[in-house]
């Protein structure tokens, strides 16, 4: 079975961060650790299934969208052996304007 090399870009480390920086204070660091970890590992099953998820070529070409525990939404692509995460949107954020705005 083909592995992928799953790749988050800078954005999306940002947005773990962030995330993180979030959740810990209010609901503490042991929880937000494992929030973030879940959603890590989750991405990393790309590796394996990579081609699931919504195609969205309407906002960039190649792009998929996929759910994550009801409240996070990962946009990524697959391109060669890797899967680039592009982002990790949490809450309900307008993750359509942000993508469009990095292909401006």
């Amino acid at each position: 079975m083909k592995q992928y090399k799953v790749i988050f870009s800078p954005r999306a480390e940002r947005q773990l961060d962030a995330l993180y920086s979030y959740i810990a204070p209010h609901g503490g660091e042991e929880r937000a650790e494992g929030y973030i970890s879940g959603i890590v590992a989750f991405c990393q099953r790309l590796s394996l299934f990579p081609e699931r998820g919504t195609k969205r070529d309407d906002l960039r070409p190649g792009l998929r969208i996929v759910g994550y525990a009801k409240r996070v939404t990962v946009a990524f692509s697959v391109k060669g052996d890797r899967v680039m995460i592009h982002g990790i949107f949490y809450g309900g954020q307008d993750y359509d304007v942000m993508i469009e705005a990095d292909e401006s």
